[in-house]
């Protein structure tokens, strides 16, 4: 069976202590997600890897991808599948350097074709636009139109991320734009029926897709 078009892929939340990991482990099994994104703001690498590797241990359980937002060092000290790199976050090439040829690259692009051209050229294996819709999670400073999404789909066959706001009730304009994942974190860990419940959602909702 071919893989959907469009798959999920979850960001955490700014505190992932707690009962965090049991959140995750409700999320996971309910339902495909594609990767989890580890991002953590303020703290020191040491804390940020004594919180990550529970997280990390679960997601290899499950076969979801572990990327980690923003630091490559941290990147390699856990051996993770991957980096997010906004556009102040370093150059991907420098990355793919000190990562090797495994790693899973992606980067921020906001609003902008030039930028994601430029991304794709420096060697990301993923673009992500945003934020589509407002968000609670940061600030946003760019706002992006669907219409990206098919511009992009129509261009290049590097996958592209939406990220930003979304949620079950907003994301079928996106999936139908062309985004290859749904970068998602409040409307699945602040969902009032629970992570799980979330995902279940919007597994129905990916699941509509004609297998592409």
């Amino acid at each position: 069976m071919k893989a959907p078009t469009c798959q999920l892929y979850l960001i955490s939340p700014l505190d992932v202590g707690g009962d965090f990991p049991d959140r995750l482990t409700e999320a996971l099994g309910a339902g495909p997600v594609a990767a989890f994104q580890f991002r953590v703001k303020n703290i020191d690498q040491h804390e940020a890897a004594r919180l990550a590797e529970p997280l990390q241990a679960i997601c290899a359980a499950h076969d979801v991808a572990f990327i980690v937002n923003d630091d490559v060092a941290l990147t390699k000290r856990l051996d993770a599948d991957g980096v997010h790199l906004g556009q102040d976050d370093g150059d991907p090439r420098e990355a793919r350097k000190i990562l090797g040829p495994q790693a899973q690259i992606g980067v921020t692009c906001h609003a902008s074709r030039h930028l994601a051209m430029e991304a794709g050229e420096a060697g990301a294996d993923y673009v992500a636009f945003g934020a589509f819709f407002p968000t609670t999670t940061k600030t946003v400073e760019h706002h992006a139109d669907p219409e990206i999404l098919e511009w992009w789909q129509g261009m290049f066959e590097l996958p592209c991320v939406a990220i930003g706001g979304i949620t079950v009730d907003n994301a079928q304009v996106l999936i139908e734009a062309g985004a290859d994942f749904l970068a998602v974190s409040g409307g699945v860990w602040a969902h009032t029926e629970g992570p799980g419940a979330a995902v279940r959602a919007f597994g129905a909702l990916l699941g509509d897709q004609p297998a592409g």
